[in-house]
């Protein structure tokens, strides 16, 4: 959702855009919209105003914003975790499974994250211009 709030932004080249319009494209209540547009906001990726001429608008370039930027300021747990109940430690599977998984996932998250990094919100936008994906239109 929240690459895809970025998107519209980006789309808009700098108007602002009202949490409304974006949910309307999100296909979702505004009040959903909030939530992450606070955490884009906080990470430094989005300006918001209130009042006369309210909405929002990207704090800085497309190409300056890549996707880990994105999913770290709005993910608040990594994404392959482990159960909060600990296995039998009399178990000898159970005894290092916790600790193995661990290695494992933690080269996992570090790799998505390499991945993310790699791609702008600029390399996204080219994808949603392109006459394959409908040409540019007004979003609404």
């Amino acid at each position: 959702m929240a690459v895809h709030v970025l998107a519209v932004l980006a789309y808009m080249e700098g108007d602002r855009v009202t949490s409304t319009c974006l949910a309307a494209s999100v296909n979702t209540n505004s009040v959903i919209i909030r939530r992450p547009l606070l955490s884009l906001q906080q990470a430094g990726l989005v300006e918001t105003c209130k009042g006369a001429g309210a909405g929002s608008r990207l704090s800085r370039s497309p190409g300056r914003i890549n996707l880990a930027e994105i999913y770290q300021s709005v993910e608040s747990a990594e994404a392959f975790g482990t159960p909060a109940r600990k296995p039998n430690s009399a178990c000898p599977v159970g005894q290092c499974i916790r600790e193995t998984l661990a290695r494992v996932f933690a080269s996992a998250q570090s790799a998505l994250e390499r991945d993310l990094a790699r791609t702008t919100l600029a390399d996204a936008l080219v994808a949603v211009k392109t006459p394959a994906a409908g040409g540019r239109k007004k979003v609404t």
